[in-house]
């Protein structure tokens, strides 16, 4: 994995991580790693919340110290998104980054 992407990387898992343990109930989380045929990494990080909720949106005003993780997520990854874990009935929250071939 190339340095740049392997240090988005780490930023990335760090705040999907975060979110679940500040903002679930969850008492495991599960991180993964998958190289995709065209060379990306899929990183997911998937938590127990069985309520359904989500990601709410939040839009932190300028002088808050909190809640920017997921904008961090949305202008690094090329892509991220939210399912329904089959590992853990919770959320499966999911980015995707890397050069493809």
């Amino acid at each position: 994995m190339p340095e740049d992407v392997c240090a988005n990387a780490v930023l990335l898992v760090s705040e999907l991580v975060t979110n679940a343990v500040l903002h679930t109930l969850s008492e495991r989380i599960l991180c993964g790693v998958q190289r995709m045929a065209d060379a990306r990494f899929r990183l997911e990080v998937h938590d127990g919340d069985l309520t359904g909720r989500g990601i709410p949106d939040r839009c932190p005003g300028p002088d808050d110290e909190n809640g920017r993780g997921l904008l961090l997520v949305r202008e690094i990854a090329d892509s991220w998104g939210i399912t329904r874990s089959t590992l853990t009935g919770g959320n499966a929250v999911w980015a995707s980054l890397g050069r493809p071939l």
